[in-house]
C-alpha cells in the first residue's frame, strides 16, 4: 500500500464502520420499538384479566361448574399476554439495565396469571362440570364426596400449578422495580397466595374427605373445641370435646365430654413427652386434657388427645380434630342463626361473645358452663348436618378458619397425615426457608383465669433491608409484640370470679397472666430480646428452634410490649410470625412483611 492509498482504506473502514454502528442503532430502535408495542398489547390483555377478576371470582365462588365460560374468555387474554412477552427480542430486552428488570417482572406476571388461569383453574372448573358443589351438602346427616373424588386429579394439577405461579412471583426482585409496577407485584402475589391456598385446601380435601366420610368403612373422630378466653399456644384450653362417627358418608355425634372429666384421675402423664418438650412446658400438657394444645405442634398435640381419650373412656380414634368459637360464628353465618337448648338464638355475630364472655355472667357454676358449651357445640353441629346454609358458604367458613391455623387436623393413617402434612390444618411449628424467616408468637394463660378474651396482641416484623446480590453481610429481623388488658378498670368486682379467677393462682383479680413463647427462625442468631416491663427470657431448645420464654402481668387497660432482633446472613426476603389466634376474628393470626416493605406488616 502506498502513503496515498491509507487514507483511502481507512475512509472506507469508517463508512463500514459507521453503517455498522448505525444498522446496530436501527436494531436497537426497531428492537425497543417492537417491545413497546407488545408490551402495550400484553398490558391491554392483563388489564382485562384484571377487570373480569371480579365476575369469574364471584362465579367461581357460588358454583365452579358454572365459571368455564368467564374464564375461558379470561384464559384468551392470559394466553395471548404470555405470548406477546416471551418471544426471543423481549428476553434479550429483559438483559438491558433498568428497563430490563421491568420487563422481566411483566412476562413474569403474564406467564403465572396464565399458568394459573388457563393451565390449571380452567381445567378443574371443566371436570367440576359433571357435578355441582352442593353435592358436598349434608342431607339428612350424609355427605356424599364422590364429587370430591372425581376433581383429585384436577385438584392437585390445579394445585401444583398455582404454587408454581406464586414462586415465580415471589422470586421477582422488586428492588429495582418501578414503584407502581412493585406494587402491582404485590398485588400479584397477595392474590395468588390466596388462590394457591384455596386450591391447596381444595386438593387436599379431595384427598382426604372420602376416606374421612367412611367411604371403605366406620370412621371415628375426636373434635377438640378450644376455649380462646383461656390462653394455649395453638388457642385455648380443650375445654369439650365431641366423639363423631362415620360411615358410607353418614356423619354422627355420638359422644360429648369435658375437658374438665377428660382429665379427672390422672396424675402421672398418659405419655412420655419428649425432652425437648418438656424442658418448655413440662409434663402439664400430658396430664391436663386443657392444656393439650399448649405444644405449639398438632402432631405432638392429635396423638396426645387420643391416648388420654382412650385412657379415660375406653375409646379410641382415627384422627383429632379442633376447632374454636369463632369457626363456630363462622359456620352459623353459613347456616343462620341456631336455638340452644336453654332457649338462647346463637348466630354469627353473637357466637364468640356469648361462648366465651357472656356464659360466665350467665352461669356462674363452672358444670354448668361445661354442660352449655357441649350442649350448643352440639347444637350447631346438628345445624351443619341438617344442611343448613349454602355448601360454598360452609366450604368458605372451613377455608378461612382453615386459613387462619383455628381448624387442625390430625390422622392416625400415615396416608392420610401425608397429605394433612404441609398444610395451615397441620398445625406445625413454623419453619423457616430460603426465602421466608418465621417466628412463633404463642401466649399461654398463666393466672388460672379467662381473662384472656381480653387481651389484645399486636405483632409486627421488620428487615433493616434486603440482601445484597452475592453478599454475605448479615441483616437484622425485628420482632415486635404489643399486649393489652382491654378489661374494665373494675375488672376486679365488675367481672365474674370464674373469669378473673379471684386470686385463686396468686394474681390479682382482673390482672391478665400471660406466659409467653417465642420460637425463632431455625439459623437465625438472637440480638437481643427486651421487655418494656424489664421481664428477663429464658431459653431453651425444641426441635432444632431456640424458644423465648416470658411472663408478663397485665392489669386491666394496661399495656406492655416486647422486641427480639435477630441476625441472619440469609437471602429470606420475607418474614411471618405464627401468632396464637385469639377470640378476635378481626386479628390476623398469621403476620407476614417483606424486605422491601416500607412499612412494618401489623397484625392489626
Amino acid at each position: 500500500m502506498t502513503v496515498g492509498e491509507k487514507p483511502q482504506a481507512l475512509r472506507v473502514a469508517g463508512k463500514v464502520t459507521f453503517w455498522v454502528v448505525a444498522a446496530f442503532l436501527a436494531i436497537c430502535v426497531l428492537a425497543a420499538g417492537w417491545v413497546g408495542v407488545r408490551g402495550v398489547m400484553a398490558g391491554t390483555h392483563l388489564a382485562s384479566v384484571q377487570s373480569d377478576a371480579t365476575a369469574v371470582a364471584s362465579t367461581l365462588s357460588s358454583d365452579p361448574s358454572q365459571a368455564v365460560s368467564s374464564l375461558t374468555g379470561v384464559s384468551t387474554h392470559t394466553e395471548a399476554a404470555r405470548d406477546l412477552t416471551s418471544d426471543p427480542v423481549w428476553a434479550l430486552a429483559e438483559k438491558a439495565p433498568w428497563i430490563g428488570p421491568q420487563l422481566e417482572a411483566v412476562r413474569t406476571i403474564a406467564v403465572s396469571a396464565d399458568d394459573l388461569l388457563r393451565l390449571g383453574v380452567l381445567p378443574l372448573a371443566q371436570a367440576s362440570q359433571g357435578s355441582s358443589i352442593d353435592a358436598l351438602k349434608p342431607v339428612n346427616g350424609r355427605i356424599d364426596a364422590r364429587a370430591l373424588s372425581s376433581l383429585q386429579g384436577p385438584a392437585q394439577q390445579a394445585a401444583a400449578k398455582a404454587d408454581s405461579a406464586l414462586s415465580a412471583i415471589r422470586s421477582l426482585n422488586r428492588v429495582p422495580l418501578l414503584g407502581r409496577l412493585a406494587s402491582a407485584t404485590d398485588q400479584v402475589e397477595d392474590v395468588f397466595s390466596r388462590a394457591t391456598g384455596g386450591l391447596d385446601a381444595l386438593s387436599r380435601a379431595a384427598q382426604l374427605l372420602p376416606g374421612m366420610l367412611g367411604e371403605s368403612g366406620q370412621r371415628s373422630f375426636l373434635v377438640l373445641v378450644q376455649n380462646n378466653a383461656e390462653f394455649r399456644s395453638l388457642g385455648g384450653i380443650a375445654g369439650t370435646a365431641l366423639l363423631l362417627q362415620t360411615d358410607s358418608g353418614a356423619v354422627s355425634l355420638v359422644g360429648t365430654e369435658t375437658g374438665t372429666a377428660l382429665s379427672a384421675g390422672i396424675s402421672d402423664p398418659v405419655v412420655t413427652l419428649p425432652d425437648d418438650v418438656q424442658s418448655v412446658y413440662g409434663t402439664r400438657p400430658a396430664r391436663y386434657f386443657q392444656n393439650l394444645t399448649q405444644i405449639p405442634d398438632f402432631s405432638i398435640d392429635g396423638p396426645l388427645a387420643r391416648d388420654m381419650y382412650r385412657q379415660q373412656t375406653g375409646r379410641d380414634v382415627d384422627g383429632v380434630i379442633a376447632i374454636d368459637p369463632v369457626v363456630l360464628s363462622y359456620l352459623l353465618k353459613a347456616t343462620g342463626a341456631v336455638s340452644l337448648p336453654d332457649g338462647t338464638s346463637i348466630n354469627g355475630d353473637n357466637a364468640t361473645s356469648l361462648f366465651l364472655k357472656d356464659v360466665y355472667q350467665r352461669y356462674p357454676d363452672p358444670a354448668v358452663q361445661d354442660a352449655f358449651f357441649a350442649a350448643s357445640s352440639a347444637s350447631i353441629f346438628n345445624a351443619f348436618l341438617e344442611g343448613r346454609g349454602s355448601s360454598v358458604g360452609l366450604l368458605s367458613a372451613l377455608a378461612r378458619g382453615a386459613d387462619e391455623r383455628r381448624i387442625l387436623l390430625w390422622s392416625a393413617n400415615p396416608d392420610e397425615q401425608g397429605v394433612i402434612d404441609g398444610s395451615a390444618m397441620a398445625g406445625r411449628l413454623p419453619m423457616t426457608d430460603d426465602d421466608t424467616a418465621r417466628f412463633g408468637v404463642y401466649f399461654n394463660d398463666g393466672g388460672g383465669s379467662k381473662m384472656s378474651y381480653y387481651v389484645k396482641p399486636d405483632v409486627s416484623v421488620a428487615w433493616d433491608g434486603c440482601a445484597v446480590a452475592g453478599g454475605t453481610s448479615p441483616r437484622r429481623l425485628t420482632l415486635s409484640v404489643g399486649l393489652t388488658n382491654t378489661a374494665p378498670t373494675d375488672a376486679a368486682s365488675s367481672l365474674p370470679v370464674y373469669v378473673t379467677a379471684n386470686g385463686w393462682f396468686g394474681a390479682a383479680p382482673g390482672t391478665a397472666v400471660v406466659v409467653g413463647n417465642i420460637y425463632v427462625p431455625e439459623d437465625y442468631r438472637v440480638v437481643s430480646a427486651t421487655a418494656s416491663n424489664g421481664a428477663s427470657f429464658t431459653s431453651a431448645s425444641l426441635k432444632g428452634r431456640e424458644v423465648l420464654t416470658y411472663g408478663l402481668n397485665l392489669l386491666p387497660q394496661s399495656q406492655e410490649s416486647l422486641s427480639v432482633v435477630v441476625e441472619t446472613t440469609s437471602s429470606a426476603r420475607t418474614a411471618q410470625a405464627f401468632v396464637t389466634p385469639t377470640a378476635d376474628s378481626t386479628i390476623n393470626p398469621i403476620v407476614s412483611t417483606t424486605c422491601e416493605s416500607a412499612k412494618n406488616a401489623g397484625l392489626e
